[in-house]
């Protein structure tokens, strides 16, 4: 689109439309991002507040912030030593059910932290199925495996949830490396481990460390998981900072924690951001197909049975186990037993409709997935209605983009619960009074929300071609012409993904919710955290109805964004 197009006349001269469709999304970041920001810059970088808060909670700030690299650092460990293998075996067999295991693989990424502790206390809870199979088949009286508020419980989780990094990043560096090179290297007498190691590593050692970097990043930010899974004892940065502020109202120390936290994540994706840059193989890629063959061996196949087993049973057990025993209510058995009778009903389902104790206070489970339906719509439409126009200049390379590219992004490094914390300082005052206002809610899932569609929408735009502007405007097309005749129609389906996103986003959102829902204007995560915490055989089984209901909404968004996207687009 020519320079004469991105102008608008005004009285004195020709003001470029580029800057009016910058102002909105310029405006928002501004209010809802770098100003909540600015407000825990401001109480946690105080020179009184940081010496106080060094000498009576130094020992705590130091003890939080060992124990979340430790854990981030043997969770990314772990990540590994299961996804590799995984990775090589996509990457170089073919197998029926490979495209549909892959899928599978998918989910846990989506899911909300919420769901993945309801599946895995379905399945290894004090009430999950296998202690209760273990207590019916040796009649015991307690659950023989100590799963919840324990280490494991969180590094477990944090697999589930990041394997599929690894096999898309990794998986897909691996597919297209081109096999000649690695023949070429035996035929000149290498054995299959040297070739590994001077062919195979170099050109795949960008693409591992990046997956490792950005593994290590969602569980360093870890929030539901550790608060659900772990508990208290296992308190993480975000942990911590949700305790201090809601739990302790200690906001200085929140605030402080706060920017520690800001200081690191902002740190690893920049380094992250440096090293995807560099995954591009220096060879003639090749295609998937070309490079995975069927397997021969007897050896070969083992290792194929043995990783699909393990991604089913690590990936997609906790899932199955959350769905079946959503609908399994547990009655004693006969007399002189210990043994449980498990007998399928809805009773879970239905009680979601129910006000038992007739309270005008109590806010039915059913309006949580209102809520949650209400500010996902919400979210997408601020999302999408920031994200397009922003996606746009973008991809038309306009010289402020530059300069504000990079801006946008900043949210991605920046957790959910810091977000929370910045809202609930910066709009607890007058002139922007807004902590009791639902609107915040919504306002932070679209700030989770936008950079994902921003980079959604961008590469649908940047591969219109130049020659269509520059057709339409020779027939006389205005710029707004040419935008929803010619752009619109072609980056329609990267919208429904991006929608879609924003939606799935906004559903299972918890680290900011956690702190800006109120007790009236629940959502969905909130209330299964609220029924995971209390006592009771009908709250537990309401929470997993609910984890069931956000389960289902996730996979078909899961499904509607795997038929509608580009191919190529929604990697890492």
């Amino acid at each position: 689109m020519s320079a004469r197009a991105w102008v608008i006349p005004r009285r004195g001269g020709r003001f470029p439309l580029a800057v009016i469709l910058w102002l909105p999304t310029l405006i928002f970041l501004g209010l809802f991002f770098f100003y909540p920001l600015f407000s825990i810059l401001r109480l946690g970088l105080s020179p009184a507040q940081v010496a106080s808060a060094l000498v009576e909670e130094g020992g705590l700030i130091w003890r939080v912030v060992r124990f979340t690299l430790w854990v981030a650092g043997l969770s990314t460990l772990l990540t590994l030593l299961v996804g590799l293998p995984a990775a090589y075996v996509f990457a170089h067999y073919r197998f029926p059910g490979k495209d549909v295991l892959r899928a599978l693989t998918t989910i846990p990424f989506m899911l909300p932290t919420v769901v993945a502790a309801a599946g895995f206390n379905a399945l290894l809870g004090p009430r999950g199925w296998i202690n209760l199979a273990l207590m019916a088949l040796f009649h015991l009286d307690r659950p023989p495996i100590p799963f919840l508020n324990t280490l494991w419980a969180i590094l477990i989780a944090h697999v589930f949830y990041n394997t599929t990094i690894v096999l898309r990043i990794v998986g897909n560096a691996w597919a297209h490396l081109d096999p000649r090179l690695v023949q070429a290297a035996r035929v000149l007498g290498a054995d299959g481990r040297r070739a590994f190691w001077e062919v195979t590593w170099p050109l795949l050692r960008p693409a591992i460390l990046a997956a490792s970097l950005l593994v290590f990043l969602f569980d360093f930010t870890s929030f539901g998981v550790v608060l659900i899974l772990g508990g208290p004892r296992y308190a993480t940065i975000e942990v911590e900072i949700y305790i201090q502020a809601l739990r302790m109202l200690n906001l200085p120390l929140a605030a402080l924690l706060s920017v520690i936290q800001l200081l690191c994540t902002l740190g690893l994706t920049v380094a992250y951001t440096h090293l995807i840059a560099r995954i591009i193989v220096p060879t003639t890629p090749r295609a998937e197909a070309e490079t995975a063959r069927v397997p021969r061996r007897r050896g070969e196949r083992l290792v194929i049975l043995g990783v699909v087993l393990l991604l089913l049973v690590l990936l997609i057990a906790p899932l199955i186990a959350l769905v079946l025993r959503s609908f399994v209510q547990l009655e004693p058995g006969h007399p002189g037993t210990r043994e449980a009778v498990h007998r399928f009903t809805l009773a879970y389902y239905r009680e979601l409709f129910i006000n038992r104790r007739a309270s005008l206070f109590y806010v039915p489970p059913i309006m949580a997935v209102r809520n949650s339906f209400l500010f996902a719509l919400v979210t997408v439409v601020i999302s999408l209605g920031l994200g397009l126009p922003t996606a746009f200049l973008l991809a038309r390379r306009d010289p402020l983009a530059r300069v504000l590219d990079p801006l946008l992004m900043l949210p991605l490094g920046t957790s959910a619960v810091t977000l929370g914390l910045g809202f609930l300082l910066a709009f607890s005052r007058p002139p922007l009074a807004w902590r009791t206002s639902p609107w915040l809610i919504p306002l932070a899932h679209s700030l989770v929300a936008f950079p994902f569609v921003v980079r959604t929408l961008h590469p649908a735009l940047a591969s219109i071609p130049e020659r269509l502007h520059e057709a339409a405007a020779v027939l006389g097309a205005s710029p707004w012409r040419v935008w929803v005749e010619v752009d619109l129609p072609i980056v329609a389906r990267a919208a429904v993904v991006a929608a879609v996103f924003a939606f799935t986003v906004s559903m299972g959102e918890f680290g900011a919710t956690s702190l800006l829902a109120r007790p009236e204007y629940p959502t969905i995560p909130i209330a299964i955290y609220r029924f995971l915490s209390q006592p009771g055989a009908l709250n537990y089984g309401q929470a997993l109805a609910m984890a069931t209901i956000l389960m289902a909404v996730v996979g078909v968004s899961i499904v509607i964004m795997e038929r509608v996207r580009l191919p190529g687009v929604g990697e890492f």
